[in-house]
């Protein structure tokens, strides 16, 4: 049984490094081992994957809000500011054509 909860608790540090099919094998393992049942081995399974799917939406989070920051600090041009200066430049360039019209 110690075993079994050390291949968990291995399962769960690594969850997001290992692929679906790797967690439904290692767990598979353990249910023909009779160390868990099938419906144990299941509820395992989605266990770790909503874990692992929780983790990336953190990890993505805290990623994007990073790139924000550095973005910020380094006064780089927001697409915002790039749509902003490419209406001037429409509206100049209308009514410079407008003035060479007269």
């Amino acid at each position: 049984m110690r075993e079994t909860f050390r291949k968990l608790g291995l399962i769960g540090i690594g969850a997001w490094a290992l692929t679906e099919e790797k967690i439904n094998e290692l767990v598979k393992e353990l249910v023909e081992k009779g160390e868990m049942t099938r419906d144990e081995g299941k509820q395992v399974v989605q266990d770790i994957i909503a874990e692992r799917k929780s983790q990336k939406e953190e990890i993505e989070k805290k990623i994007n809000e990073r790139v924000h920051e550095i973005i910020n600090q380094t006064d780089l041009a927001t697409k915002d500011d790039i749509k902003r200066l490419e209406l001037r430049i429409e509206a100049l360039e209308k009514s410079e054509k407008t003035e060479d019209e007269w």
